[in-house]
């Protein structure tokens, strides 16, 4: 598409939605807003609000602000939080609740809530009032309407969160600059133990099967000891149980979507009953693409296929509940070899398998007026790489595919908890312990067999003071690990142990009308991978040699963080700043030396700072529109090398109009246009490679008719509208290919 159909386009788009209300036969859904403070007028973040006799559902904000999208009618509004009495209030929309100054609640203190809330773990602290460091969060269409195969695709629409990826289908997390293993990531709140710290591997999470997606920017390990350093994303499953009984019932529901690019396609299934007291659920999906194409044509050995799911039980009462959750990933995803952009063809590349089985315990029980949760977790994470043999030319042979590698991660976690709460004072008690084990297979030892034990213990305390909340903590963490020798890896048996401390303290600021002032200290760490510390062998889509280095010290950094929430009825604004200081950073330096074709590269340690900082905002103008915009910034430097560190994103920044509509045989619809901009990254590492700035239009809609009394949702997204040729800076194949061209993907979903 050249650039005058561009232009035309967006002015076309633009103008039908700015179009007069004659248009629709309303304007779109009202925003029901409000505060939620307790008796002193202090506010009540990590509120859970719900309109009975729906799935719609919010959390309150640390200022106590909350906003949920509500289609017109009378409703119910629920209030509950634990440590105060459950609120009801009768609402109409539109009404005074969404047209004024918004509906304000208070919350009375009570030992023991009516119910257990879903919020648990270490994760339920995040939501308590106090906690200074910048969360956000992805859910609903948002989530549904980008949920890949990758969790790391899927929120990299999030301000400060970004995507590391291998082609289309592997993707990590990058917040704030850091990825991998400085990066978190949690399943339900409990810790994904996989193999995603290695280069060509991502998260074992499929994030259609989330409810919603929270992530923590910012250092975290005085509540989740290693990892936390950059900050954590989980992938929070819905709830088992019945919010009401209006609720309670048995549900089935499907999903069916395709893509162009790629010609993906795949399917969901959803089946469930769910009580107030008693739930159970089954939730598989399946997904099959073919190599991806860049607008110069397509990239062989880039295709995959997956099958996830999750079977969940639980029950609860006034005392107390228990579930039980299994969850399955698994998946078969072609690599694409460097300098290979137009390999052989099918079965030219490199191919890896990947299977993650978990299975989930928690309770939790009332005494007295302490809570108290264990929670548990067993993992077992499979990593296969196959690949045909070459022969002396070095040309793959159709057909004579061997196993490369084989790995195989056993973890069994466990976390203690003990919650306390009277009067301005509440605070948390915690223990975590891990046993893993590492078992090495096939003809290329990547690391060696190993046993890691883990353990911390952790205390948070939290005092309210009026409309400024305080919320300090300390953590103490060992890790030990027991390696056996191996001769591949030319390593005697070894035995290396971490001890480290982490703690933060925090401050939330309540300005009023719906403003807050926030800041955060914290010290954060990460032991070194087996990989980093132990690996001796061949990266073939990285092109490379990689070589551990036994000494490593773990990384520890000091953060200190700050940000101003705005939350008013036609405005959301977020604006937060940072800056990272890192002693013992690692990170791959290349040797100079060669192993046959391919560059050797070891491992290093250097002193590294990071700082930034990310903007989102919304605002209703008027009627049913709304504009979304996000911008962020990190600026990484080593210290050391008096360089700048590498993989650092540029200046990224989007911004999008929708519009809302209501009425018709369609119901409510939807639709929006967005332009996202990437800066070109002028600051490189002795062997970054550049890529220049791009900007991409991408654009949504989606209906959502009443067929035979069932709703429909169907939605249509569009990335890369007008096609256009970029290489992005965070993809591992930017030296030797183009990123995606135009992508349309079109959803069909009943009741998931």
């Amino acid at each position: 598409m050249n650039p005058r159909r561009l232009s035309l386009f967006a002015v076309v788009l633009c103008a039908l939605l700015a179009a007069s209300s004659t248009h629709a036969q309303a304007p779109g859904n009202p925003i029901l807003r409000g505060r939620i403070t307790d008796a002193t007028g202090a506010p009540v973040a990590g509120a859970v609000l719900e309109i009975k006799g729906t799935r719609l559902r919010a959390t309150s904000g640390e200022d106590g602000s909350y906003r949920i999208e509500v289609r017109p009618g009378s409703y119910t509004l629920v209030v509950k939080r634990i440590g105060y009495g459950p609120e009801e209030r009768k609402i109409t929309v539109p009404g005074p609740e969404t047209e004024g100054e918004g509906l304000d609640l208070t919350l009375a203190s009570a030992p023991v809530p009516m119910e257990p809330l879903e919020i648990a773990g270490t994760w339920s602290l995040i939501h308590a009032r106090g906690f200074a460091l910048p969360v956000a969060d992805l859910s609903g269409d948002r989530l549904r309407n980008g949920a890949t195969v990758s969790l790391a695709r899927a929120i990299e629409g999030l301000a400060g969160v970004h995507d590391l990826h291998t082609g289309e289908q592997i993707g990590k997390p990058v917040i704030r600059g850091m990825t991998g293993a400085r990066v978190l990531v949690l399943d339900d709140g409990l810790r994904m133990e996989d193999y995603s710290w290695s280069e060509e591997d991502g998260p074992s999470i499929d994030a259609r099967l989330a409810d919603r997606v929270e992530v923590v920017r910012g250092p975290a390990s005085v509540l989740f000891g290693s990892d936390a350093l950059g900050g954590v994303a989980n992938a929070i499953p819905r709830s088992v149980f019945a919010d009401t009984p209006e609720q309670a019932g048995s549900h089935f529901g499907q999903e069916a979507y395709l893509s162009s690019n790629n010609l993906e396609f795949g399917g969901a299934f959803l089946a469930e009953r769910r009580d107030t007291g008693f739930g159970w659920r089954v939730f598989g999906l399946g997904r099959k693409g073919d190599d991806f194409k860049t607008p110069s044509g397509k990239l062989e050995n880039t295709g995959f296929g997956a099958g996830n799911g999750e079977a969940m039980i639980g029950k609860r009462g006034a005392s107390g509940s228990w579930t039980a959750r299994y969850a399955r990933y698994s998946g078969e995803f072609k690599l694409l070899e460097a300098g290979d952009s137009a390999a052989a063809g099918e079965g030219g590349g490199p191919e890896r398998k990947a299977g993650d089985d978990r299975v989930q315990l928690s309770t939790m029980r009332h005494v007295g007026g302490i809570r108290l949760e264990a929670r548990g977790q067993w993992q077992r994470h499979s990593l296969i790489e196959v690949a045909d043999e070459a022969d002396s030319t070095g040309a793959p042979i159709p057909g004579s595919e061997t196993e490369q590698f084989n790995l195989l991660l056993s973890t069994v976690s466990l976390e203690l908890l003990a919650h306390h709460g009277k009067g301005r004072f509440s605070g948390t008690l915690g223990f975590s312990g891990q046993l893993q084990k590492n078992d090495t297979r096939g003809p290329i030892p990547m690391v060696p067999d190993a046993d890691v034990r883990s353990s911390g213990v952790f205390a948070l305390e939290r005092v309210d003071l009026g409309r400024m909340s305080l919320l300090g903590g300390i953590r103490g963490d060992f890790r030990e690990v027991q390696a056996d020798s191996n001769a591949g890896l030319g390593l005697a048996a070894e035995t290396r142990d971490f001890r480290e401390l982490s703690g933060s303290l925090g401050a939330v600021y309540d300005l009023r009308n719906g403003c807050s002032l926030r800041a955060n200290v914290g010290r954060a760490w990460r032991a070194p991978t087996l990989f980093e510390l132990y690996t001796n062998g061949p990266h073939l889509a990285e092109e490379r040699y990689e070589i551990g280095r036994r000494t490593l010290a773990p990384e520890s950094g000091i953060e200190a963080d700050a940000g101003l929430r705005i939350a008013r009825a036609r405005v959301s604004v977020e604006l937060n700043g940072f800056y990272s200081h890192i002693r013992d950073f690692i990170y791959l330096a290349p040797t100079g030396a060669f192993q046959g074709p391919l560059r050797v590269y070891q491992h290093e340690q250097a002193k590294a700072r990071l700082a930034g900082g990310e903007i989102s905002a919304d605002v209703k103008p008027g009627g049913s529109f709304t504009i979304h915009s996000r911008l962020d910034y990190t600026r990484g430097q080593n210290e050391t090398l008096h360089e700048p560190l590498p993989l650092i994103p540029p200046l990224h920044g989007a911004v999008g109009l929708e519009r809302g509509f209501r009425g018709g045989s369609l119901g409510a619809s939807s639709a929006g246009l967005e332009l996202e901009l990437v800066a070109k990254q002028t600051r490189l590492s002795a062997f970054d490679v550049p890529t220049a700035g791009y900007a991409l239009v991408n654009a949504e809609a989606g209906v959502r008719p009443n067929l035979g009394g069932q709703q429909l949702r169907i939605d249509l997204r569009v990335r890369n509208l007008a096609d256009r040729p970029y290489r992005d800076y965070l993809s591992r194949y930017k030296e030797f290919a183009l990123d995606p061209g135009r992508n349309v993907t079109l959803r069909i979903t009943r009741g998931i």
